[in-house]
């Protein structure tokens, strides 16, 4: 390390690269603890940024435990009551499982949902600074000990921390210099995501976050702030991802969804459409002597599950929480980060694996359809599904055997004139069920995420590297 560089530079005791939702969690946090934080993002708030933004419940109680919910509510975007989903025919609709008290989702545009929590993070004492670009990690031994970036001048500057936290996104220039870019567990997405905003004109659905299948295709409508409406669309992937050919295949995927064709009914879009393509969710090591990636830069969900910006504020949250006491000790401090990073992979993994599969671009199955057909009878069944995209109920519920022994019964029953697609179905489930158990107990245990220096720059992995983008939900 360059002592004159070291008494050159300006201290602090964490340095956050990235001010937006896991960033401003984890600056909100440790700056309430009493610690000195400094943030630095490339963008000037407010800003926009290529994301999806519908908040579970769960999602809406990290803003209330960040202090946030206040200023997100006054943007105006209605509280949603209700879940809605229809495919093959089967419509489920139920309330939302309450999560500390919120019993509602909300989908708040990004521009105004950020600049809530940047100045959530700026009240709380973080200091903010914008138009900051990180260029290097500065390293002392395998120490990472601070960040040299170019301030909105373009003039370099360096700041020492006991901490440095890239929050910066998939594309994570701090997880790319301390040798974390490539996940050590990937999983390459069969859906495109394209989204546009709508001036809704439908009054009766203002309140309701609402998802249709239709063959191959996915399609949402989550109304959001200034009297939009969110509509997204996730066809099967395009292996050519033609350019320029985003307008044409989000129009055409609304036409094969009749039912979300007739929700957008005397809507007026707004805006173009926007794409995220070659989209893969991931894992990658996220911590390290001296540094963390909360947020989409060490972990990432296919947006069919709306999960993103939920588990930015929560693992922010819980990153700032559980490091505040012991950013003096850097064995302590060590040991924190690597216990955190365990708890992500571990409270993840499971809707990490249930994303997966809603991400594979095909057509619902007999067995699927069969649940459909089963909660919409059931209020429990349909609460539970409701459950598992709010993170109050775990995907392996489901599979209860009693629950899945119904199921394939009630479907050969109906298909017994031609079974096989239902046998092959439930084959295809036991494989599934065996790989992800598989998955979780190598690839997903705490084993690959010890014993690596900031020098391995190349992790195993099992297809793809995510593409660019950043902070879905």
């Amino acid at each position: 390390m360059d002592d004159v560089a070291a008494a050159a530079a300006e201290r602090a005791d964490v340095v956050v690269v990235g001010a937006r939702c896991a960033g401003a969690a984890t600056a909100t946090t440790l700056a309430r603890a009493g610690r000195t934080v400094i943030a630095l993002d490339s963008a000037r708030f407010p800003s926009d940024t290529l994301s999806t933004h519908l908040l579970w419940p769960s999602g809406v109680a990290e803003l209330r435990r960040l202090g946030a919910l206040a200023a997100v509510t006054d943007l105006g975007a209605p509280r949603l009551t209700r879940a809605y989903a229809g495919g093959a025919g089967h419509h489920i609709a139920t309330g939302f499982p309450a999560v500390d008290g919120i019993d509602y989702a909300m989908c708040v545009r990004r521009i105004g949902l950020d600049d809530a929590l940047v100045r959530t993070a700026a009240a709380a004492g973080a200091e903010i600074r914008e138009r900051c670009r990180v260029t290097d990690i500065v390293w002392d031994g395998e120490r990472c000990v601070g960040v040299r970036y170019t301030d909105p001048s373009g003039a370099a500057a360096e700041i020492r921390a006991r901490l440095v936290v890239g929050a910066d996104g998939r594309r994570s220039t701090v997880a790319r210099l301390v040798g974390a870019a490539h996940p050590f567990a990937a999983e390459r997405s069969g859906r495109d995501c394209l989204f546009a905003y709508w001036r809704d004109d439908a009054t009766g659905w203002r309140r309701v976050a609402a998802q249709w299948r239709s063959g191959a295709d996915l399609g949402t409508a989550f109304p959001c702030d200034d009297g939009l409406l969110l509509c997204l669309v996730q066809p099967p992937a395009d292996p050519e991802q033609r350019p320029g050919a985003a307008e044409k295949r989000y129009a055409a995927a609304i036409e094969r969804i009749p039912e979300l064709a007739a929700r957008l009914a005397g809507c007026e879009r707004v805006g173009r459409v926007r794409s995220a393509t070659g989209l893969s969710s991931y894992f990658r090591r996220s911590s390290g002597p001296g540094w963390a990636l909360p947020g989409d830069a060490g972990h990432f969900k296919d947006p069919v599950t709306a999960q993103g910006i939920r588990d930015a504020l929560h693992y922010g949250r819980l990153l700032g929480e559980a490091v505040a006491p012991v950013l003096d000790d850097t064995a302590r401090l060590d040991r924190a980060l690597s216990a955190w990073e365990r708890r992500r992979v571990r409270e993840c993994r499971d809707i990490y694996h249930w994303t997966n599969r809603l991400a594979r671009g095909e057509a619902m199955r007999p067995l699927e359809i069969e649940l459909y057909r089963a909660a919409t009878r059931d209020p429990a069944l349909s609460e539970l599904v409701t459950g598992i995209f709010s993170r109050t109920r775990r995907p392996g519920e489901l599979n209860a055997p009693a629950r899945s022994a119904r199921l394939v019964a009630s479907a050969l029953w109906r298909g017994r004139h031609d079974p096989v697609p239902v046998v092959a179905d439930v084959a295809r489930q036991v494989r599934d069920n065996a790989a992800e158990w598989f998955t979780t107990h190598t690839t997903l245990s705490s084993g690959p995420l010890q014993g690596l220096s900031h020098h391995a720059a190349s992790l195993p992995f099992r297809s793809p590297s995510a593409s660019p983008g950043e902070d879905h939900a």
